[in-house]
């Protein structure tokens, strides 16, 4: 590595996967292994995930190690490239690391080809990492799992889509992309979030401690959908069940039983139930900085904390060791910026 590059760097570590306690230390610059597509990226911005301080005690991956960095959305500049990759030094990337791998929250951090895109243009560092997770969930979904068609496809057109949690950080981006290929968009919300979620393309806003679900799908048969997508889980899920035609589709990223929350007396027929976990991808990725650069799509962002603050920032999500009373529902991303305090 160049001599510019520190020896050490700050990180935000979970120094054991059964407790979700977290510490700021100093830890060794990562070094990319020779003959891989291994990249090493000064990190300026992550965006952590909720509950993401569960998954190494929960989810353990193969490669168990010792500690633990969290924050797998990332957005900074290239130090190091290999041989023939599309990205060079200098480039501004962003990228949602794969789990099986350390985390972002430092200074500098390991990424790799397959995963990394080029950060879109007008955006500054602090929005950028508030996309990757969420984008690419919404774009999987929609254009992988969902059997209706690819971006381009005209089947989309006409086809109903109802997004839960429309102003929580991945349910923006299924109403911004579903509006962009041209389905019509049922969202559910909060009501101090109702003015943004039309803001983002939603045709039509469901106050959801107003509306209840099955009572509005059973006012008319208009109102039922071709693709249920939920964020939530819990009475949610079940009460999407009265919301579909014959033949839709139930999507979640949250619960992976959807048959388990099928009420008694819902005779909704052949519907397709999809539980998935998204896998990053360089090419959905790039896909997602075309949208957001042509001004198609935007990223919303919560609010943008120190990495010294991360306390504060776990408890706004509700997760960790910390107070859940603190936490609450983020509109869009809650940002670190490594670049304050500094």
């Amino acid at each position: 590595m160049s001599s510019s590059i520190p020896k050490t760097m700050r990180a935000l570590v979970q120094p054991d996967r059964t407790s979700t306690n977290l510490i700021l230390t100093t830890l060794p610059v990562p070094t990319p292994t020779p003959n891989t597509s291994e990249h090493l990226i000064h990190v300026h911005c992550v965006a952590p995930c909720p509950g993401e301080l569960l998954w190494p005690k929960l989810f353990p991956p193969p490669n168990l190690r010792d500690t633990w960095i969290p924050c797998y959305d990332m957005a900074g500049t290239v130090v190091t490239s290999p041989p023939g990759s599309p990205f060079r030094v200098g480039d501004e990337v962003y990228c949602r690391a794969n789990y099986a791998r350390q985390g972002c929250a430092s200074d500098y951090t390991i990424s790799v080809t397959e995963e990394m895109a080029h950060k879109p243009k007008h955006l500054d560092w602090v929005q950028s990492a508030a996309i990757p997770l969420s984008a690419q969930t919404a774009w999987e979904g929609l254009f992988v799992h969902s059997g209706i068609g690819d971006f381009n496809s005209p089947s989309w057109k006409g086809k109903r889509i109802l997004v839960t949690a429309a102003s929580g950080a991945v349910g923006m981006w299924m109403t911004q992309i579903g509006k962009v290929i041209g389905a019509t968009i049922i969202a559910t919300c909060g009501p101090d979030n109702v003015s943004l979620v039309k803001s983002l393309g939603a045709d039509e806003v469901l106050n959801y401690r107003e509306t209840n679900l099955k009572s509005w799908a059973l006012a008319s048969p208009d109102n039922r959908v071709d693709l249920f997508f939920d964020s939530v889980g819990g009475d949610s899920l079940g009460d999407a069940w009265w919301t579909l035609k014959d033949g839709s589709m139930l999507m979640s990223i949250v619960q992976p039983d959807t048959s388990g929350a099928r009420p008694a007396g819902c005779e909704v027929k052949d519907v397709k139930e999809v539980f998935f976990i998204m896998e990053p991808s360089r090419e959905r990725l790039e896909s997602v900085t075309k949208l957001v650069d042509e001004g198609k799509c935007r990223s919303v962002v919560d609010s943008v904390w120190p990495l010294e603050q991360f306390e504060m920032v776990y408890r706004r999500l509700g997760g960790g060791a910390f107070d859940r009373s603190v936490g609450g529902h983020t509109k869009g991303k809650i940002v670190m910026d490594l670049r304050l305090n500094q």
